[in-house]
C-alpha cells in the first residue's frame, strides 16, 4: 500500500505540473506532440487528435513534448525573398502551417509562460488543497499553558500550568500562534495578560525579557519571551468557503516561505545535508499520512506539490527555472543566449541534479536500511 500511495502522490503531482505546461501551450496555439506521465520506455499510450498521451516506465517525472521545442523546426530557416515569392507547394504550405504551431517560433514571453505554468500549477494545486482542508476542519493549538519556566517573567507574575490565555493587551486570542507572535513583537514593553483559571478570569502584568529560544531550523535566537510553553491541546476549527480562501492563502504563503528558507539554510549548512530526502522517504511519508486519513494525505500532497513547484523554479539549467533564465536573457538582450553556452550550462545543470538525486537516494538508504532489508527479505520469503 505504501508503494501504491507513493505512485498516487507522484502521479497526481506530475500530472498537475505537466498539465500546466500542456494547457498554456494549447492556449498559445503550440502543437503538443506527446504528454507523458513518467520517463523512459512507453508502457502504453493513446493518440487523441495531434497529441499522444502516454504512461512511461519510470514514474519519477513526466514531460510534454512540443513541436519545435528543441529549436526552429525543419524548414523554418530564413529563405531568399525570391523563393518566398514563388508559388507555395503543398510541402511548403504544410511547413508554413507547422511553423505557426511551433514552440520555437513563439515569442520568449509566450515560451516563458508555458514553462512557468508547470511550477505555478503545482503551487495552485497546494493552494486549492489548503482551502479544501480549511473547510474540512483544521487542528489548531489552544492557548492552554503546559509549562511555566522557573524564574521567568510569567513565573514571577504568578501564571501557572493549565492557565488558558484569553487576551493580551485587550486583544482576544484563541490560538497559540497568536501568543508566539504578540509576545516577541512587544519589544520588552509590559503586557496585560488575561487568563482563565478554573473558570475565573485573572489579570497579570508581565514584562517580557530576552530569552534564548530555538527556531524551526534549530538555531538559537534571542527573542523577547515570558517563559511559557503550550500544553499541546488541539481543537478543530471549521471555515466558511470565503474564510477558507483567506486561510488557505495564508497557509500556502507560509509553507512557501518556510520551504524557501529551508533551502537557504541548507546552503548555509544550518540544516545538515543528511536531511535531504528522496523517493523512499516520500514513499514512507505517503504511506504514513494516508494511514492517518484522507485529510492528512491531502495536506502531505500539498506540501510535496509546493516543494516540487519551487524546486523546478530554481535557476538551474534543465529545470524550468533555468529555461526561464534563458528566455529572460533573450528578452533583455534581444537575441537567444549563445547555443554553446546553453549546452554547457545544461550539462552543468544535469550534473547538479544528478548529484542531488544521488545524495537524496544515499540518505534514504542510510536512513531506512533496516526497513529496506526487511522488505526484500519478506518478498524473498513470499516467493520461496
Amino acid at each position: 500500500m505504501t508503494i501504491i500511495y507513493f505512485l498516487i502522490t507522484l502521479g497526481i503531482l506530475i500530472f498537475v505540473h505537466e498539465f500546466g505546461h500542456f494547457l498554456i501551450a494549447k492556449l498559445a496555439n503550440v502543437k503538443v506532440e506527446k504528454f507523458s506521465l513518467g520517463f523512459g520506455p512507453k508502457l502504453f499510450g493513446k493518440r487523441f487528435g495531434e497529441t499522444e498521451y502516454m504512461i512511461s516506465a519510470l514514474p519519477l517525472g513526466g514531460y510534454v513534448k512540443m513541436l519545435g521545442e528543441g529549436g526552429a523546426i525543419e524548414g523554418a530557416e530564413n529563405q531568399p525573398q525570391s523563393e518566398k515569392e514563388e508559388a507555395a507547394s503543398p510541402a511548403r504550405d504544410e511547413s508554413s502551417e507547422e511553423e505557426k504551431h511551433s514552440f520555437a517560433n513563439k515569442s520568449p514571453w509566450i515560451r516563458m509562460a508555458i514553462v512557468l505554468a508547470g511550477p505555478v500549477f503545482n503551487l495552485v494545486f497546494a493552494w486549492i488543497a489548503f482551502i479544501f482542508l480549511c473547510m474540512l476542519g483544521v487542528p489548531t493549538m489552544t492557548t492552554k499553558i503546559g509549562e511555566v519556566i522557573k524564574d521567568t517573567p510569567a513565573w514571577k507574575a504568578g501564571i501557572i500550568k493549565d492557565d488558558v490565555v484569553l487576551s493580551i493587551n485587550g486583544k482576544s486570542i484563541t490560538h497559540w500562534e497568536d501568543v508566539k507572535t504578540i509576545v516577541p513583537k512587544s519589544k520588552g514593553n509590559p503586557l496585560d495578560i488575561v487568563v482563565n483559571r478554573d473558570g475565573r478570569e485573572l489579570n497579570f502584568h508581565v514584562t517580557p525579557k530576552t530569552l534564548a529560544t530555538k527556531n524551526l531550523f534549530g538555531e538559537t535566537l534571542n527573542n523577547f519571551a515570558i517563559g511559557v510553553a503550550p500544553a499541546g491541546e488541539f481543537i478543530t476549527e471549521y471555515y466558511t468557503p470565503l474564510q477558507a480562501v483567506a486561510k488557505g492563502t495564508t497557509q500556502t504563503i507560509a509553507v512557501i516561505d518556510i520551504t524557501i528558507k529551508s533551502v537557504i539554510k541548507m546552503f548555509q549548512r544550518v540544516i545538515p545535508l543528511d536531511n535531504v530526502g528522496g523517493p523512499i522517504m516520500i514513499a514512507k511519508m505517503a504511506g504514513e499520512q494516508a494511514s492517518a486519513g484522507g485529510a492528512n494525505f491531502l495536506a502531505f500532497m500539498a506540501l510535496i506539490s509546493i516543494n516540487l513547484g519551487l524546486l523546478n523554479l530554481l535557476p538551474v539549467p534543465v529545470l524550468d527555472g533555468g529555461h526561464i533564465v534563458f528566455y529572460l536573457w533573450e528578452i533583455v538582450f534581444g537575441k537567444p543566449m549563445n547555443l554553446k553556452v546553453r549546452e554547457y550550462a545544461q550539462q552543468i545543470g544535469l550534473v547538479l541534479i544528478l548529484a542531488l538525486m544521488t545524495l537524496a537516494i544515499y540518505n534514504d538508504i542510510v536512513r531506512y536500511l533496516d526497513g529496506i532489508i526487511k522488505y526484500f527479505n519478506n518478498i524473498i520469503k513470499y516467493f520461496v
